[in-house]
Protein backbone atom coordinates (compact mmCIF):
# COMPACT_ATOMS: atom_id res chain seq x y z
CA UNK A 1 0.00 0.00 0.00
CA UNK A 2 1.39 3.35 -0.75
CA UNK A 3 0.55 6.57 0.90
CA UNK A 4 0.24 9.58 -1.86
CA UNK A 5 1.62 12.72 -1.07
CA UNK A 6 -0.27 15.34 -2.84
CA UNK A 7 -3.75 14.20 -1.50
CA UNK A 8 -4.57 17.26 1.36
CA UNK A 9 -3.11 19.71 -1.05
CA UNK A 10 -5.49 19.16 -4.29
CA UNK A 11 -8.78 19.92 -2.58
CA UNK A 12 -8.63 23.16 -0.75
CA UNK A 13 -8.52 25.09 -3.81
CA UNK A 14 -10.52 23.27 -6.31
CA UNK A 15 -13.50 25.13 -8.00
CA UNK A 16 -15.55 22.32 -9.59
CA UNK A 17 -15.79 18.61 -8.57
CA UNK A 18 -17.11 15.49 -11.04
CA UNK A 19 -17.06 11.87 -10.58
CA UNK A 20 -18.25 10.77 -7.37
CA UNK A 21 -19.53 7.84 -5.09
CA UNK A 22 -19.67 10.38 -2.05
CA UNK A 23 -22.48 13.19 -2.32
CA UNK A 24 -22.69 16.36 0.58
CA UNK A 25 -24.91 19.14 0.58
CA UNK A 26 -24.79 22.12 2.04
CA UNK A 27 -25.50 25.97 1.85
CA UNK A 28 -21.95 27.47 1.72
CA UNK A 29 -20.56 28.62 5.20
CA UNK A 30 -23.76 26.16 6.68
CA UNK A 31 -22.99 23.24 8.79
CA UNK A 32 -21.06 20.08 7.14
CA UNK A 33 -22.20 17.57 4.35
CA UNK A 34 -21.24 14.12 5.98
CA UNK A 35 -19.43 11.39 3.76
CA UNK A 36 -19.66 7.58 5.41
CA UNK A 37 -17.26 5.50 3.75
CA UNK A 38 -16.93 2.35 4.47
CA UNK A 39 -14.73 -0.19 1.95
CA UNK A 40 -17.45 -1.10 -0.72
CA UNK A 41 -19.38 2.74 0.12
CA UNK A 42 -19.23 5.95 0.06
CA UNK A 43 -22.56 8.01 1.08
CA UNK A 44 -22.83 12.20 1.38
CA UNK A 45 -25.78 13.13 3.19
CA UNK A 46 -26.94 15.36 0.35
CA UNK A 47 -26.61 15.81 -3.20
CA UNK A 48 -27.28 19.30 -4.09
CA UNK A 49 -24.66 22.44 -2.14
CA UNK A 50 -25.16 25.99 -2.49
CA UNK A 51 -21.85 27.57 -4.59
CA UNK A 52 -19.00 28.78 -2.32
CA UNK A 53 -17.08 27.28 0.04
CA UNK A 54 -18.81 23.28 1.32
CA UNK A 55 -17.41 21.46 3.95
CA UNK A 56 -17.18 18.19 4.10
CA UNK A 57 -16.76 15.69 7.58
CA UNK A 58 -15.78 12.45 6.33
CA UNK A 59 -15.94 9.28 8.93
CA UNK A 60 -13.77 6.01 7.24
CA UNK A 61 -15.63 3.01 9.42
CA UNK A 62 -14.17 0.68 7.07
CA UNK A 63 -11.04 -1.51 7.14
CA UNK A 64 -8.15 -0.03 5.69
CA UNK A 65 -6.87 3.26 4.11
CA UNK A 66 -9.39 5.24 1.95
CA UNK A 67 -10.38 8.64 -0.20
CA UNK A 68 -12.97 10.84 -1.22
CA UNK A 69 -12.71 12.17 -4.55
CA UNK A 70 -14.63 15.06 -6.27
CA UNK A 71 -14.59 14.72 -10.18
CA UNK A 72 -16.04 17.12 -12.84
CA UNK A 73 -19.05 16.23 -15.10
CA UNK A 74 -16.75 13.93 -17.34
CA UNK A 75 -15.89 11.65 -14.27
CA UNK A 76 -12.23 11.50 -14.77
CA UNK A 77 -11.12 15.45 -14.20
CA UNK A 78 -10.32 15.30 -9.75
CA UNK A 79 -11.11 18.46 -9.23
CA UNK A 80 -10.59 17.74 -5.36
CA UNK A 81 -9.39 15.16 -3.32
CA UNK A 82 -8.97 14.04 0.31
CA UNK A 83 -6.45 10.88 0.75
CA UNK A 84 -5.03 8.53 3.35
CA UNK A 85 -7.72 8.49 5.40
CA UNK A 86 -7.61 5.97 8.07
CA UNK A 87 -10.28 3.35 9.89
CA UNK A 88 -11.90 4.68 12.10
CA UNK A 89 -10.85 8.80 11.97
CA UNK A 90 -13.14 11.19 11.14
CA UNK A 91 -10.98 14.53 8.62
CA UNK A 92 -12.94 18.09 7.64
CA UNK A 93 -12.47 18.96 4.14
CA UNK A 94 -13.55 22.04 2.02
CA UNK A 95 -13.82 22.65 -1.51
CA UNK A 96 -14.60 25.75 -3.40
CA UNK A 97 -17.55 25.13 -5.65
CA UNK A 98 -18.44 26.72 -8.48
CA UNK A 99 -22.02 26.06 -9.95
CA UNK A 100 -22.40 22.75 -12.09
CA UNK A 101 -22.50 19.40 -12.13
CA UNK A 102 -19.90 17.62 -10.10
CA UNK A 103 -19.42 13.58 -8.87
CA UNK A 104 -18.31 12.39 -5.63
CA UNK A 105 -16.56 9.12 -5.10
CA UNK A 106 -14.88 7.01 -2.95
CA UNK A 107 -11.49 4.88 -3.38
CA UNK A 108 -10.99 1.74 -1.20
CA UNK A 109 -7.25 1.61 -0.15
CA UNK A 110 -5.90 4.38 -2.80
CA UNK A 111 -6.55 1.94 -5.59
CA UNK A 112 -8.48 0.66 -8.68
CA UNK A 113 -12.06 2.00 -9.56
CA UNK A 114 -13.94 4.13 -7.47
CA UNK A 115 -16.89 3.25 -5.11
CA UNK A 116 -20.15 5.13 -4.39
CA UNK A 117 -20.10 7.11 -7.80
CA UNK A 118 -22.86 9.89 -7.29
CA UNK A 119 -23.51 13.52 -9.23
CA UNK A 120 -23.58 16.05 -7.08
CA UNK A 121 -25.03 19.40 -8.16
CA UNK A 122 -24.32 22.42 -7.07
CA UNK A 123 -26.44 25.51 -7.26
CA UNK A 124 -26.55 29.22 -7.42
CA UNK A 125 -24.40 31.94 -8.81
CA UNK A 126 -20.24 31.85 -8.92
CA UNK A 127 -18.71 33.09 -5.57
CA UNK A 128 -15.70 35.82 -5.99
CA UNK A 129 -12.43 34.41 -5.64
CA UNK A 130 -8.80 35.17 -5.31
CA UNK A 131 -7.69 33.14 -7.75
CA UNK A 132 -4.96 34.88 -9.73
CA UNK A 133 -3.12 33.06 -12.06
CA UNK A 134 -0.61 31.84 -10.09
CA UNK A 135 -3.33 30.30 -7.93
CA UNK A 136 -5.40 28.91 -11.20
CA UNK A 137 -1.97 27.42 -12.71
CA UNK A 138 -0.62 25.75 -8.84
CA UNK A 139 -4.54 24.52 -8.85
CA UNK A 140 -4.06 22.83 -12.60
CA UNK A 141 -0.99 21.30 -11.24
CA UNK A 142 -2.15 19.87 -8.14
CA UNK A 143 -5.16 18.46 -9.54
CA UNK A 144 -3.47 16.75 -12.89
CA UNK A 145 -0.93 15.29 -10.27
CA UNK A 146 -3.83 14.02 -8.72
CA UNK A 147 -5.51 12.70 -12.12
CA UNK A 148 -2.44 10.81 -13.00
CA UNK A 149 -2.24 9.05 -9.88
CA UNK A 150 -5.74 8.58 -9.98
CA UNK A 151 -5.43 6.65 -13.85
CA UNK A 152 -2.06 4.71 -12.43
CA UNK A 153 -4.33 3.52 -9.13
CA UNK A 154 -6.68 1.69 -11.65
CA UNK A 155 -4.20 0.75 -14.15
CA UNK A 156 -2.50 -1.79 -11.61
CA UNK A 157 -5.53 -4.13 -10.60
CA UNK A 158 -6.55 -4.25 -14.63
CA UNK A 159 -3.57 -5.17 -15.49
CA UNK A 160 -2.51 -7.83 -12.93
CA UNK A 161 -6.16 -9.25 -13.92
CA UNK A 162 -5.22 -9.82 -17.62
CA UNK A 163 -1.70 -10.92 -16.43
CA UNK A 164 -2.96 -13.53 -14.78
CA UNK A 165 -5.52 -14.75 -17.20
CA UNK A 166 -2.62 -14.58 -19.99
CA UNK A 167 -0.31 -16.73 -17.82
CA UNK A 168 -2.63 -19.42 -17.03
CA UNK A 169 -3.58 -19.74 -20.68
CA UNK A 170 -7.10 -18.69 -20.16
CA UNK A 171 -6.45 -17.29 -23.46
CA UNK A 172 -10.39 -16.18 -23.57
CA UNK A 173 -10.98 -14.39 -20.60
CA UNK A 174 -7.02 -12.15 -21.35
CA UNK A 175 -8.60 -11.29 -25.16
CA UNK A 176 -11.85 -9.81 -23.43
CA UNK A 177 -9.52 -8.01 -20.61
CA UNK A 178 -6.97 -6.60 -23.05
CA UNK A 179 -9.05 -3.50 -24.25
CA UNK A 180 -10.07 -1.94 -20.91
CA UNK A 181 -6.40 -3.32 -19.32
CA UNK A 182 -5.06 -0.16 -21.61
CA UNK A 183 -7.60 2.65 -20.92
CA UNK A 184 -6.00 4.07 -18.08
CA UNK A 185 -2.57 4.01 -20.06
CA UNK A 186 -3.44 5.51 -22.90
CA UNK A 187 -5.32 8.28 -21.48
CA UNK A 188 -1.75 9.13 -19.34
CA UNK A 189 0.61 8.21 -21.51
CA UNK A 190 3.08 10.80 -22.42
CA UNK A 191 3.42 10.64 -18.20
CA UNK A 192 4.93 7.22 -18.87
CA UNK A 193 6.97 8.36 -21.71
CA UNK A 194 8.47 11.12 -19.55
CA UNK A 195 10.63 8.11 -17.42
CA UNK A 196 13.09 7.36 -20.25
CA UNK A 197 12.73 3.36 -20.90
CA UNK A 198 9.37 2.60 -19.24
CA UNK A 199 7.20 3.60 -21.66
CA UNK A 200 8.84 0.99 -24.56
CA UNK A 201 8.25 -1.91 -21.76
CA UNK A 202 5.38 -1.35 -21.33
CA UNK A 203 3.73 -0.29 -24.86
CA UNK A 204 6.29 -0.68 -27.68
CA UNK A 205 4.90 -2.32 -30.81
CA UNK A 206 7.20 -4.79 -32.43
CA UNK A 207 8.46 -3.05 -35.34
CA UNK A 208 9.21 -0.57 -33.11
CA UNK A 209 11.60 -2.41 -30.80
CA UNK A 210 12.96 -3.95 -33.32
CA UNK A 211 13.59 -0.85 -34.66
CA UNK A 212 15.51 0.22 -31.87
CA UNK A 213 17.00 -3.09 -30.92
CA UNK A 214 15.02 -3.71 -28.00
CA UNK A 215 13.60 -6.78 -26.36
CA UNK A 216 9.86 -6.87 -27.12
CA UNK A 217 8.04 -6.83 -24.02
CA UNK A 218 4.71 -5.31 -22.44
CA UNK A 219 1.19 -5.01 -23.70
CA UNK A 220 1.59 -5.81 -27.42
CA UNK A 221 3.72 -8.85 -26.76
CA UNK A 222 0.93 -10.43 -25.29
CA UNK A 223 -1.55 -8.79 -27.93
CA UNK A 224 -0.19 -11.18 -30.87
CA UNK A 225 0.10 -13.86 -28.82
CA UNK A 226 -3.54 -13.92 -27.57
CA UNK A 227 -4.74 -13.06 -30.96
CA UNK A 228 -1.66 -15.00 -32.89
CA UNK A 229 -0.88 -14.51 -36.59
CA UNK A 230 -1.34 -16.69 -39.88
CA UNK A 231 1.13 -18.50 -42.73
CA UNK A 232 0.81 -15.17 -44.99
CA UNK A 233 -0.14 -12.40 -42.09
CA UNK A 234 2.21 -9.49 -42.60
CA UNK A 235 3.28 -7.37 -39.19
CA UNK A 236 2.42 -3.53 -39.56
CA UNK A 237 5.92 -2.68 -41.70
CA UNK A 238 4.92 -5.10 -44.28
CA UNK A 239 7.13 -8.33 -43.18
CA UNK A 240 6.23 -11.24 -42.57
CA UNK A 241 4.38 -11.87 -39.02
CA UNK A 242 6.05 -15.03 -38.15
CA UNK A 243 9.64 -13.59 -38.82
CA UNK A 244 11.39 -14.48 -35.69
CA UNK A 245 8.91 -14.75 -33.49
CA UNK A 246 6.50 -18.30 -32.32
CA UNK A 247 4.05 -18.36 -29.67
CA UNK A 248 4.93 -17.91 -25.90
CA UNK A 249 6.13 -20.72 -23.86
CA UNK A 250 4.54 -21.20 -20.55
CA UNK A 251 7.10 -20.03 -19.17
CA UNK A 252 7.89 -17.01 -21.19
CA UNK A 253 3.87 -15.97 -20.89
CA UNK A 254 4.65 -16.03 -17.21
CA UNK A 255 7.91 -13.76 -17.61
CA UNK A 256 6.08 -11.49 -20.23
CA UNK A 257 2.95 -10.93 -17.11
CA UNK A 258 5.40 -10.82 -14.42
CA UNK A 259 7.01 -8.12 -16.63
CA UNK A 260 4.09 -6.20 -17.34
CA UNK A 261 2.65 -6.15 -14.10
CA UNK A 262 6.42 -5.43 -12.32
CA UNK A 263 6.73 -1.91 -15.01
CA UNK A 264 3.05 -0.94 -14.26
CA UNK A 265 4.24 -1.24 -10.43
CA UNK A 266 7.55 1.06 -10.95
CA UNK A 267 5.07 3.43 -13.46
CA UNK A 268 3.05 3.77 -9.80
CA UNK A 269 6.05 3.86 -7.23
CA UNK A 270 7.16 6.97 -9.24
CA UNK A 271 4.41 8.82 -10.15
CA UNK A 272 4.16 8.55 -5.65
CA UNK A 273 6.92 9.37 -5.19
CA UNK A 274 7.21 12.42 -2.62
CA UNK A 275 8.78 14.75 -5.52
CA UNK A 276 6.95 13.88 -8.48
CA UNK A 277 5.17 16.65 -10.17
CA UNK A 278 4.17 18.32 -13.46
CA UNK A 279 4.78 21.45 -14.94
CA UNK A 280 1.64 23.68 -16.62
CA UNK A 281 3.29 22.99 -19.66
CA UNK A 282 3.74 19.17 -19.56
CA UNK A 283 -0.12 19.91 -18.85
CA UNK A 284 -1.25 21.27 -21.58
CA UNK A 285 1.27 19.78 -23.80
CA UNK A 286 0.44 16.41 -23.06
CA UNK A 287 -3.14 17.48 -24.78
CA UNK A 288 -1.29 17.89 -27.51
CA UNK A 289 0.82 14.85 -27.20
CA UNK A 290 -2.10 12.71 -26.28
CA UNK A 291 -3.76 13.69 -29.69
CA UNK A 292 -0.45 13.26 -31.62
CA UNK A 293 -0.98 9.18 -30.68
CA UNK A 294 -4.27 9.19 -32.41
CA UNK A 295 -2.93 10.80 -35.49
CA UNK A 296 0.23 8.88 -35.48
CA UNK A 297 -0.99 5.21 -34.31
CA UNK A 298 -4.75 4.92 -33.81
CA UNK A 299 -5.91 6.49 -37.29
CA UNK A 300 -4.37 4.05 -39.50
CA UNK A 301 -4.55 0.75 -36.81
CA UNK A 302 -1.48 0.35 -36.43
CA UNK A 303 -1.38 0.50 -32.44
CA UNK A 304 -3.47 -2.54 -32.01
CA UNK A 305 -1.87 -4.51 -34.98
CA UNK A 306 -3.62 -8.02 -33.93
CA UNK A 307 -6.55 -7.64 -31.95
CA UNK A 308 -7.95 -4.37 -33.84
CA UNK A 309 -9.21 -2.67 -30.62
CA UNK A 310 -7.94 0.91 -31.63
CA UNK A 311 -10.67 2.78 -30.78
CA UNK A 312 -10.25 1.89 -27.58
CA UNK A 313 -7.37 3.26 -27.29
CA UNK A 314 -8.30 6.40 -29.46
CA UNK A 315 -11.47 7.17 -27.33
CA UNK A 316 -9.14 6.74 -24.05
CA UNK A 317 -6.46 9.10 -25.99
CA UNK A 318 -9.12 11.98 -26.17
CA UNK A 319 -10.58 11.38 -22.69
CA UNK A 320 -6.60 12.17 -21.41
CA UNK A 321 -6.54 15.07 -24.13
CA UNK A 322 -9.51 16.81 -23.08
CA UNK A 323 -9.05 16.39 -18.80
CA UNK A 324 -5.46 17.86 -19.68
CA UNK A 325 -6.93 20.71 -21.52
CA UNK A 326 -9.90 21.02 -18.73
CA UNK A 327 -7.04 21.73 -16.45
CA UNK A 328 -5.99 24.93 -17.77
CA UNK A 329 -8.84 25.79 -19.93
CA UNK A 330 -9.39 28.60 -17.19
CA UNK A 331 -5.71 29.76 -17.76
CA UNK A 332 -6.41 29.94 -21.00
CA UNK A 333 -9.44 31.76 -21.16
CA UNK A 334 -8.00 34.17 -18.77
CA UNK A 335 -5.85 35.52 -21.52
CA UNK A 336 -8.42 37.51 -23.49
CA UNK A 337 -10.83 37.62 -26.17
CA UNK A 338 -8.40 35.22 -27.91
CA UNK A 339 -7.58 32.66 -25.11
CA UNK A 340 -11.25 32.55 -24.71
CA UNK A 341 -12.30 32.20 -28.32
CA UNK A 342 -9.45 29.32 -28.33
CA UNK A 343 -10.74 27.74 -25.60
CA UNK A 344 -14.74 27.59 -27.63
CA UNK A 345 -13.23 26.11 -30.54
CA UNK A 346 -11.40 23.29 -28.65
CA UNK A 347 -13.91 22.67 -26.63
CA UNK A 348 -16.67 22.10 -29.76
CA UNK A 349 -13.77 20.39 -32.00
CA UNK A 350 -13.93 17.68 -28.71
CA UNK A 351 -18.08 17.36 -29.09
CA UNK A 352 -17.71 16.62 -32.60
CA UNK A 353 -14.84 14.01 -32.47
CA UNK A 354 -16.53 12.41 -29.77
CA UNK A 355 -20.09 12.61 -31.24
CA UNK A 356 -18.14 10.79 -34.27
CA UNK A 357 -16.57 8.46 -32.06
CA UNK A 358 -20.03 7.52 -30.33
CA UNK A 359 -21.18 6.19 -33.71
CA UNK A 360 -18.92 3.04 -33.34
CA UNK A 361 -19.36 2.56 -29.67
CA UNK A 362 -18.64 3.40 -26.04
CA UNK A 363 -16.00 2.09 -23.61
CA UNK A 364 -18.67 0.61 -21.89
CA UNK A 365 -20.56 -1.10 -24.17
CA UNK A 366 -17.58 -2.16 -26.48
CA UNK A 367 -15.74 -0.57 -29.60
CA UNK A 368 -16.63 -2.02 -32.73
CA UNK A 369 -13.16 -3.62 -34.44
CA UNK A 370 -11.32 -1.46 -36.44
CA UNK A 371 -10.83 -3.73 -39.05
CA UNK A 372 -14.87 -3.58 -40.12
CA UNK A 373 -13.96 0.90 -40.49
CA UNK A 374 -13.73 1.84 -43.65
CA UNK A 375 -11.11 3.69 -45.07
CA UNK A 376 -13.53 6.39 -45.88
CA UNK A 377 -15.00 6.61 -42.22
CA UNK A 378 -11.09 6.73 -41.20
CA UNK A 379 -10.87 9.77 -43.06
CA UNK A 380 -13.94 10.93 -41.64
CA UNK A 381 -12.45 10.22 -38.13
CA UNK A 382 -8.59 11.90 -39.00
CA UNK A 383 -9.98 15.23 -40.56
CA UNK A 384 -11.93 15.75 -36.95
CA UNK A 385 -8.64 14.46 -35.31
CA UNK A 386 -7.00 17.23 -37.70
CA UNK A 387 -9.87 19.89 -37.39
CA UNK A 388 -9.46 19.58 -32.83
CA UNK A 389 -5.20 19.75 -33.21
CA UNK A 390 -5.16 22.87 -35.04
CA UNK A 391 -6.52 24.70 -32.26
CA UNK A 392 -5.14 22.38 -29.67
CA UNK A 393 -1.79 23.07 -30.86
CA UNK A 394 -1.92 26.88 -29.74
CA UNK A 395 -3.09 26.44 -26.47
CA UNK A 396 0.50 25.95 -24.65
CA UNK A 397 1.37 28.98 -26.01
CA UNK A 398 -1.82 30.75 -24.67
CA UNK A 399 -1.70 29.21 -21.76
CA UNK A 400 2.02 30.06 -20.83
CA UNK A 401 1.76 33.44 -22.81
CA UNK A 402 4.47 32.70 -25.68
CA UNK A 403 4.17 34.41 -28.87
CA UNK A 404 3.22 31.93 -31.46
Amino acid sequence: MRNRVLAGAAGAGALALVLAGCVPNTTAGGAALTVAITDDTCVVSESTAAAGPVTFSITNSGTDVNEFEILADDKLRIVGEKENITPGSTVSYVAQLGPGTYYTACKFQLIGAPTGVAEFTVTGEATATSADEQALSDRAVTNYVSYIRSQVAELQPQVQALADAYAAGDDEAARSLFASARVSYERIEPTAEAFGDLDPKIDYREVDAVAEGLDWTGFHRIEKDLWPPAAGDLNSDGTSALLDWAPSTTEERTAYADGLVADVQQLADLVNAEGFTVSLGDISNGAIGLLDEVAVGKISGEEDWWSHTDLYDFYANVQGAEVAFGNVKDIAAGKGADGAALVDDIEGQFTALKALLAQYGSLESGFVGYDTVTEEQRKELSDQVNALAEPLSNLTHTVLGIAG
